[in-house]
């Protein structure tokens, strides 16, 4: 099995190595990338129609999507890579007044005043899904947590939630006068935030409608991005200068068994909930979701039915408590000119695959214009510690950074992309001795530690850092195993030091749960990375992605620059919240002034000879020299003097220009003879993809007849079905098949008399959720409608389609129109976007958008 999967992880290394001696040209296949903010959707495709972009990576809107997808003149990469939530703020009030989203069943009733089925068909047009977790029907978790929602039968029934909120109310004494609450004589007041850029302004003005109906006074505030997620994200609960958001999140990729989406949007030790773990703000606690969501981020299961089993309850304990409401999944729209050749998109994420833009171009130029809603806003902040929490500044980053590891963009399956592996474990139940000369960051003694004698971990995780170690930072010096050390030291440092967690605590406290299972670490000659972590999976790519900690991707004298400013001088944070508490900038590495700062601070390293105290010293030597420091300051100070900006990285495009003002950032190709990557390395990764799709003819079932509920399956060989038919009405499950082996095109349902005697006239529905979870990262489910004839009655024959059918379509390159209804799709690979240094958890949840 481990030789099995050390032959696979060879395998796709090879895959992924340069082609260098046929292909010359280092880097990518462009020469400049210039993004530009238009400032709206509703622009994108004439200015694609007029030559000044080529293509857009936001979405459009769903009219403008649908119009386009018509015309067929352009080029539209349709993907579910989004998802639309409302925060609920559960912040008790001040004595004497009421917050109802305190009150835990008030939160539970606005399950029931969202219309997900007119949000999906009337506001997207058809180009969204109903959701009613964190997870999306297309989720390979899906079907983990399916019996959970069915059983709920959330619905739209405002009747039924005014029901509990009138309950509720009365209960902790409100009074209803004249059709309004009050508490202690004074209306109640709820703040909606409604994103007024796209269709959130619907649902927010819908959902305010829906809140007036049951009896609250409701002041509905619209504010765009960067206002919105300072109001909501950077202030105390308790003030409440907000009680409900209308929260959108960018999907990255597929997730397979998710272990972060649960936290991130559940769990309060994660820092996405309501308090966002700072210093001094009101927290939102649960100590039950903590302890299973830990459970399930650090591998704490026997084997896949305990893990589920662990997901489940977890997300039923997160409707119960319902800070957050799910409204939909959106099938994204985003348009390009057909000039554009080589586009690699992503079969969840669309053109943010790292790999879009690494061979695009366009015939005859050699450069790519890229329009998005924004390139700077208010809370655009690049710093790999406490920023990159938007997708307006990771769309540009993922170009400028190469990742260590890469996700499968078909099987959501971990492989190597600079870095290849090997796993070896001895999970779930039992442990490997660490190395008595591994070593960990001791932040009481300030030095690197050998690991205490019978130190164990569940899984050791070997990377290759040859295609890093030796390879060049794009200001010119070769990235050394300083450079690995730096984060790892870094990390450990914000969450143990006691004068640094104090400072930046809501980044310690989210990240120490991970580097807890973190037992040791080991360099190994001039090439490996040996990494121990009390962690286990049974599928092992993920235990690899969980210990992928130190893949540099800033040079070392910047991040410590960053940290004598942060932690020393006491005149930036990294984090929003710090520096709103301690009333100073948010670090940006983009910002001029910023890097000034950062360049005084360089100066002073170089002029001192200073090396970080301890961070390089392994056993007993140091491995950076003063000069070698000293060149590394003068070269940071060089790019600073050129670009006025810190911006320094080692991925396929430099960062040459930065305009926030302006609404512009112009990349070059980084064309370095050292650098791993050629014009054409990733052109082959692409590859077709039939996806499995279901039909049927028109269902019935006779009552007290044996009746069998036939569905037609085409697609590749080897698919497996689930069928599910249940009373939309009740919630109640009439009969499940699961892990049916499909055969011939044909899945049938059996129903005996018995079964069917138990009806009653009407409708049901049958849910049919086509997967194969070795080979796709994601499923295909599809409902059909089913008639219950009376007894005696005759069934008919006839065609028709499914009532609901879940697509999740890509194109890339040159693939036809209309994505929204293919079944044959071409794919490419898409990295782990390896961002932050400091909490690893963090790397792999959705952006802000």
């Amino acid at each position: 099995m481990r030789g099995t999967a050390l032959a696979v992880t060879l395998l796709l290394l090879v895959s992924l190595l340069p082609l260098a001696a046929a292909q010359e040209v280092k880097g990518p296949a462009a020469e400049r990338v210039i993004f530009r903010g238009l400032g709206s959707q509703d622009i994108a495709e004439q200015e694609i129609r007029a030559g000044n972009i080529d293509l857009f990576f936001y979405n459009l809107k769903s009219e403008a999507a649908r119009a386009l997808r018509a015309r067929g003149d352009l080029t539209l990469i349709e993907v579910p890579s989004s998802t639309v939530s409302i925060v609920l703020n559960p912040a008790p009030a001040p004595a004497g007044e009421l917050n109802p989203f305190s009150i835990r069943e008030v939160r539970y009733a606005m399950q029931y005043v969202i219309d997900r089925e007119a949000v999906a068909t009337r506001f997207y047009g058809g180009l969204a899904m109903p959701m009613y977790t964190h997870v999306s029907p297309t989720d390979l978790d899906y079907l983990t947590v399916r019996d959970v929602i069915v059983s709920r039968n959330i619905r739209y029934d405002p009747e039924y939630a005014k029901e509990i909120v009138s309950n509720a109310m009365r209960k902790v004494g409100a009074e209803l006068r004249d059709g309004v609450w009050h508490y202690n004589g004074r209306p109640v007041t709820v703040r909606v935030i409604i994103r007024p850029e796209d269709e959130r302004r619907e649902i927010g003005l819908a959902f305010a409608s829906e809140l007036r109906r049951l009896g609250f006074n409701v002041e509905e505030i619209l504010l765009e991005f960067g206002p919105a997620i300072q109001r909501v994200y950077s202030t105390d609960p308790r003030a409440f200068a907000w009680h409900a958001y209308t929260e959108g999140w960018a999907r990255g990729g597929i997730e397979r068994y998710d272990s972060t989406g649960i936290n991130q949007f559940c769990a309060p030790w994660l820092g996405n909930m309501p308090g966002w773990r700072e210093v001094g703000f009101w927290q939102y606690e649960n100590p039950e979701l903590d302890t299973l969501g830990q459970r399930i981020f650090r591998g704490e299961f026997r084997d896949l039915a305990e893990r589920n089993e662990l997901y489940r309850r977890m997300t039923a304990l997160c409707l119960d408590e319902s800070v957050r409401v799910w409204v939909v999944t959106v099938i994204n729209a985003f348009p390009a000119s057909k000039s554009v050749r080589n586009l690699i998109t992503d079969l969840v994420a669309g053109v943010r695959s790292p790999f879009s833009l690494r061979e695009a171009y366009v015939e005859g130029r050699d450069t790519l214009r890229v329009g998005h809603l924004w390139v700077d806003t208010e809370r655009t902040t690049w710093n790999p510690v406490g920023g990159f929490g938007d997708v307006y500044s990771v769309d540009i980053w993922r170009y400028v950074v190469d990742p260590g590891l890469a996700r499968d963009p078909v099987s959501g399956k971990t492989i190597p992309f600079r870095s290849s592996f090997s796993v070896e474990t001895a999970g779930p139940t039992g442990s490997l001795q660490v190395p008595a000369d591994a070593v960990i960051w001791d932040a009481s003694t300030g030095s690197w530690r050998r690991v205490s004698p019978g130190t164990t971990a569940r899984s050791k995780v070997t990377f290759d850092m040859s295609l890093y170690i030796g390879k060049p930072w794009h200001h010119g010096r070769p990235i050394t195993w300083a450079d690995v050390l730096y984060p790892i030291y870094q990390a450990f440092e914000i969450s143990y030091n006691p004068d640094k967690n104090r400072i930046e605590t809501a980044i310690a406290v989210t990240s120490r749960p991970y580097l807890e299972t973190v037992k040791g670490i080991r360099i190994v000659g001039d090439r490996y990375l040996e990494v121990y972590v009390d962690y286990w999976h049974f599928e092992q790519d993920k235990i690899a992605e969980y210990a992928a900690i130190g893949f540099p991707s800033m040079p070392w004298e910047v991040l410590a620059a960053m940290d004598e400013l942060v932690f020393a001088r006491r005149r930036a944070a990294y984090s929003d919240t710090s520096a709103m508490r301690f009333n100073v900038p948010w670090l940006n590495l983009v910002k001029e002034l910023h890097g000034r700062m950062l360049v005084e601070v360089l100066r002073d390293f170089s002029e001192r000879g200073f090396v970080p105290r301890g961070v390089f010293e392994l056993d007993g030597r140091s491995i950076v020299t003063p000069e070698e420091a000293k060149s590394r300051y003068e070269a940071a100070i060089r790019w600073f003097s050129e670009r006025r900006h810190l911006v320094i990285s080692n991925g396929p495009f430099v960062l040459e220009r930065f305009d926030g003002a302006a609404q512009t950032a112009e990349l070059r190709a980084f064309r370095d003879q050292a650098y791993p990557f050629s014009k054409g390395s990733f052109s082959g990764l692409a590859r077709r993809v039939e996806l499995p799709t279901a039909s049927a003819g028109r269902l019935q079932v006779v009552i007290g007849s044996a009746s069998s509920l036939s569905v037609r399956v085409t697609g590749p060989e080897g698919v497996t079905a689930d069928a599910f038919l249940y009373d939309r009405s009740t919630g109640t499950t009439v009969k499940a098949v699961r892990d049916v082996r499909v055969t011939g095109g044909l899945l049938t349902v059996e129903l005996t008399p018995q079964e069917t005697s138990a009806l009653r006239r009407g409708l049901l529905t049958l849910e049919v959720v086509l997967r194969d979870e070795q080979n796709l990262g994601v499923v295909r489910p599809f409902a059909f409608s089913v008639e219950v004839l009376p007894a005696g009655a005759q069934t008919a024959v006839t065609t028709a389609t499914p009532t609901t059918q879940t697509t999740t379509p890509t194109v890339t390159g040159e693939a036809p129109q209309g994505a929204f209804t293919q079944t044959a799709l071409l794919v490419a690979m898409v990295a782990v976007a390896v961002i932050a240094v400091v909490s690893v958890a963090l790397l792999r949840s959705r952006r802000k958008r």
